[in-house]
């Protein structure tokens, strides 16, 4: 009798020890995802008075090549769209488009802020009485100028290779910023740009900039999406833009279907981004192309090296050819594809063979014919 009532008693241990160790899993918090390569800084400006956090990602090479600098990117309302530049970034770079650069999310600190009125303050170049803290722009402007450009080239390794990147509010003062102090940024991408701001007043700072232009070349992308209301007003932006011809000015917009407010974003920073950093496609002369036709080996491996309607043409064994597009008289790409080419000719002005990168590294091939 003894051994009939053993067995139940020892099932039912079991299962109250299954579950205790089940209900105990269930109030264990997970641990978060984190976003690799990234860091958080804390940095008080004397100019605002302000706390601002500082979310950094740095590109996947920076640690171990300690002589090289990179660009930066210096994005507004890092606390919404951070974590998705990033993703935006790594595909964009992947893919051969973008350089490796070093991003800045700029976000408020402090106690519990409240980025919605902190950005409407900090975003805005002028007061408005519906929002008792607007036009804090220009002060905004001095902080990233003065505070926040010098304390990040203090801490890395930075080139002076610079873009701003904002939306909403944040493209309404990327737009101010651009026109106020042009050479402050090489590049400016902005979706949905607050146009209408107090009654227009960005035609003001337009006037300006038109009259001076940018000292040094600028490229601006500027998106919108189709089914926001202010379409009509964004292309009569575009459009006066356009005529006024502003000195050392390039630009580029794009009206993205099917699409709001919000959803610009991930499409208009990806766009935005290639267009800004487009490398050139040169049109180099015959005599230099054919200095790099040719059979070249990396291994077992027989890259060949040709030349068709004044392009050069590369192609792997029997894979399909490609076309290498010319950036400088010695260095060509791949549109689409992390492939990079570097010919370098040797003392004698013979070319023995080109330094091949991808994104995973680099290789030397040699020139066998």
């Amino acid at each position: 009798m003894k051994q009939k009532f053993r067995r139940p008693l020892f099932l039912i241990l079991f299962v109250l020890a299954f579950y205790n160790k089940i209900h105990a899993q269930a109030d264990t918090v997970p641990p978060r995802v984190e976003i690799p390569n990234t860091q958080v800084l804390k940095f008080t400006s004397s100019v605002t008075d302000q706390e601002y956090l500082l979310y950094i990602n740095l590109p996947g090479g920076y640690l171990k090549e300690k002589a090289r600098t990179f660009p930066v990117v210096y994005l507004l309302d890092g606390q919404y769209d951070f974590p998705f530049l990033t993703g935006v970034y790594g595909g964009q770079y992947y893919d051969g488009f973008l350089p490796a650069f070093i991003t800045v999310g700029i976000t408020w600190g402090g106690k519990d802020p409240n980025a919605g009125l902190l950005r409407g303050r900090d975003f805005t170049p002028t007061h408005i009485m519906q929002m008792p803290e607007s036009g804090n722009g220009p002060k905004f402007l001095e902080f990233i100028k003065t505070e926040l450009i010098p304390f990040i080239s203090s801490r890395y390794r930075v080139t002076d290779d610079r873009t701003l990147i904002g939306s909403s509010l944040g493209g309404l003062f990327t737009l101010y910023a651009l026109f106020n102090d042009p050479s402050l940024f090489h590049r400016y991408v902005l979706t949905s740009p607050a146009l209408a701001w107090d009654n227009g007043v960005l035609r003001t700072f337009e006037g300006k900039y038109e009259a001076h232009g940018s000292s040094t070349p600028v490229r601006l992308f500027m998106g919108i999406g189709a089914l926001e209301p202010n379409v009509p007003e964004f292309q009569q932006f575009v459009v006066r833009l356009k005529e006024k011809k502003v000195r050392g000015l390039e630009f580029k917009t794009l009206v993205m279907d099917n699409t709001g407010h919000a959803g610009t974003k991930p499409e208009g920073f990806a766009r935005g981004l290639q267009y800004v950093f487009e490398r050139p496609s040169l049109q180099l002369a015959s005599d230099i192309l054919d200095q790099y036709t040719g059979t070249y080996l990396i291994g077992t491996d027989t890259i060949q090296i040709s030349k068709e309607g004044g392009k050069l043409m590369g192609r792997n064994g029997n894979n399909p050819k490609m076309v290498l597009e010319a950036e400088t008289e010695r260095d060509f790409y791949v549109k689409g594809v992390f492939i990079k080419l570097h010919f370098e000719p040797d003392d004698t002005g013979k070319v023995p063979g080109f330094q091949l990168e991808q994104f995973d590294g680099g290789v030397f091939a040699k020139k066998v014919n």
